[in-house]
């Protein structure tokens, strides 16, 4: 989206960054021409990315997750350390 000079001119006359600005855009809420992020969403959008990092390091510990899916059906989920395509592998059988 276009920034007119006058945008630029008060974003760097309020120390207010093109990151805050996309925050704003990305999680705010519209009322009527402005968007608008407020102290008890902030909070709130401060708190979910909280549990999502917390969320993350779980699957990090378990060296990330698979989720196997059909359309809208969960099919099946595991770590995705946890298959060894050579364990896996039955051994040759001699042919007599």
């Amino acid at each position: 989206m276009a920034r007119t000079r006058h945008f630029q001119q008060r974003m760097s006359q309020r120390g207010i960054s093109l990151e805050m600005v996309e925050l704003v855009r990305r999680f705010g809420e519209p009322d009527q021409d402005k968007i608008v992020l407020g102290r008890k969403s902030l909070r709130e959008l401060i708190a979910a990315m909280q549990r999502l990092e917390r969320t993350a390091k779980e699957a990090m510990d378990k060296g990330g997750c698979v989720v196997v899916e059909d359309g809208d059906s969960l099919i099946t989920t595991y770590r995705l350390d946890s298959y060894d395509r050579r364990k896996s592998r039955s051994p040759k059988r001699r042919q007599i």
